[in-house]
């Protein structure tokens, strides 16, 4: 029966005229039958883009709110409802509207692991890929910057302007401690250390580059490097591995696993495509606000 899952995915999918978008922490089995795997940025780039009636988001909850807003036609399928992200749920629409206050000649700049509410109380957002440049990109000298402090103290060193930053941050990219690292540096002599900016500033500094996960993967192919110990969540690993057959990729850490990420399996995926259940969709009114703010945040080249 398992062996037929892709198949019946495959069968359907056609039946659907559906497309299936899955990021890069994704399990690889579902990584394998998607036919797109990218970053939140790239994944945007294709929901805006694509052709398909169906959207099947292997992801979590805010990117197929994304997708939801930018292909307002579409059905938007996330195969667990409860593939949700710890740090999208660190900022809310009154923290943000204080905030906004507080900072009134700010520009708000909101990554994109936040809800649709929250983004459409923003004045753009953004990625780990495109962060540095759409905050280089407002002509304000303020920035409001949620909901993750690590991503915002990263961009921080890199754009003149001052940031006015929330506690907000990843649990799974916390897990993630400067021993742990220091310890794989050890066991792979000349391995090159690749960090996302969700990490702490103390992982951050341990870095010979700091990327969001399609940075990493073009790090990987493009590097003379032979081993890697990259710093974010596990499921990347399984996409660098086929990509360079040659290379050592291990991770820092066995905790560096991201619950949601993991829910959606193929089973979910092929259930999703049959009942055209869990949908995601996004109040009009929500929607057409956080539409502007997504848009600005594409239209920066990463």
């Amino acid at each position: 029966m398992v062996d037929a899952v892709p198949a019946r995915i495959a069968e359907l999918k056609g039946q659907r005229n559906a497309v299936i978008l899955a990021h890069n922490y994704q399990i690889p089995e579902v990584q394998d039958i998607a036919d797109f795997v990218g970053d939140s940025l790239e994944l945007s780039r294709k929901a805006a883009a694509t052709e398909a009636d169906v959207i099947v988001f292997c992801g979590v909850h805010f990117m197929a709110e994304t997708a939801a807003i930018l292909s307002p036609d579409k059905t938007v399928l996330l195969p667990d409802v409860h593939a949700g992200c710890p740090m999208a749920d660190m900022i809310d629409v009154p923290g943000l509207l204080h905030l906004k206050a507080s900072h009134p000649d700010a520009t708000v700049v909101t990554y994109v692991n936040s809800s649709a509410a929250v983004k459409a109380e923003s004045d753009v957002c953004c990625t780990s890929a495109n962060a540095i440049r759409v905050c280089e990109s407002v002509a304000a000298d303020e920035i409001v910057f949620v909901p993750d402090k690590w991503l915002g103290t990263w961009v921080a060193r890199h754009v003149e302007k001052t940031f006015h930053l929330t506690a907000g941050y990843c649990p799974t990219h916390a897990w993630i401690r400067p021993d742990e690292v220091l310890d794989a540096k050890r066991r792979h002599e000349g391995a090159a250390v690749l960090v996302h900016p969700e990490c702490s500033t103390d992982v951050v500094n341990l870095a010979d580059k700091v990327l969001s996960t399609s940075g990493m993967l073009r790090a990987a192919r493009e590097s003379s490097a032979g081993a890697f110990i990259v710093c974010t969540e596990e499921g990347i690993l399984h996409r660098m591995r086929r990509e360079n057959p040659g290379k050592v990729f291990a991770s820092p850490s066995s905790r560096c696993v991201c619950p949601n990420m993991k829910l959606i399996n193929l089973e979910k995926v092929l259930w999703a495509l049959e009942d055209l259940e869990p949908r995601v969709t996004v109040p009009p009114e929500t929607a057409d606000r956080a539409r502007g703010a997504i848009e600005r945040m594409i239209a920066v080249a990463a």
